[in-house]
């Protein structure tokens, strides 16, 4: 009886690693179902296997955890989902150069490793999470070429390792702040935001000004 006792809890075990192992497989393949991909990009995207790094795009960690997306330029349309946010040891997440819409999901802001997160040149709208702010690992976020509105969330500020922001090209509102990162971050990366006031002057302007 123990020897079956033990034998349980073993499978058990197994059951339990295999679906943990696969939970990072669970949410591409969610992000899969919500893409529509022409030239089969995703094609060997395969839900069956224990864990998705053999799919193309995707590298990982000698531990099987997901640390790279690459889809750049990869002519898919669609959204994003939250269950991105999952796949906690996500190093770069690149979807430049799509046709990508609806907003950014504020559950990226769960991506404590994320370094790049490169999301210009789609049709992205809605305000830039301030989740994003939670990433204390982030130095490259390029969200440029999009649809975005609402002003840019001073929780970025408190992200001391950024050294590239890129938001031109969108429909944000409110001021350009200047301190923390922001001090070393061109003005010409917020140009062609015809809402957006130029640097943030303390004390002066609000930070939501010409949002409402």
């Amino acid at each position: 009886m123990a020897a079956l006792s033990w034998l349980w809890r073993l499978s058990l075990a197994v059951t339990l690693g295999l679906v943990s192992g696969n939970s990072e497989g669970d949410a591409l393949s969610t992000l899969r179902r919500s893409l529509s991909d022409p030239d089969n990009v995703l094609q060997s995207w395969d839900p069956t296997l224990v864990n998705p790094c053999t799919w193309f795009h995707i590298t990982c960690n000698q531990d099987n955890r997901v640390t790279r997306v690459d889809l750049g330029n990869s002519n898919l349309s669609g959204h994003l989902v939250p269950e991105l946010g999952e796949l906690e040891h996500l190093q770069y997440l690149e979807l430049y150069k799509n046709h990508i819409q609806g907003t950014i999901p504020a559950e990226l802001g769960s991506l404590k490793s994320l370094i790049s997160l490169d999301l210009y040149g789609n049709n992205m709208s809605g305000m830039i999470p301030p989740s994003l702010g939670k990433l204390k690992s982030l130095v490259f976020l390029r969200l440029n070429d999009n649809r975005l509105n609402g002003p840019i969330p001073r929780e970025l500020i408190g992200v001391s390792s950024l050294k590239v922001v890129d938001v031109s090209n969108n429909d944000l509102c409110g001021t350009i702040p200047t301190s923390g990162p922001f001090e070393r971050i061109p003005l010409n990366n917020f140009e062609n935001n015809p809402r957006l006031e130029g640097p943030e002057l303390l004390g002066l302007a609000s930070y939501d000004t010409n949002c409402s």
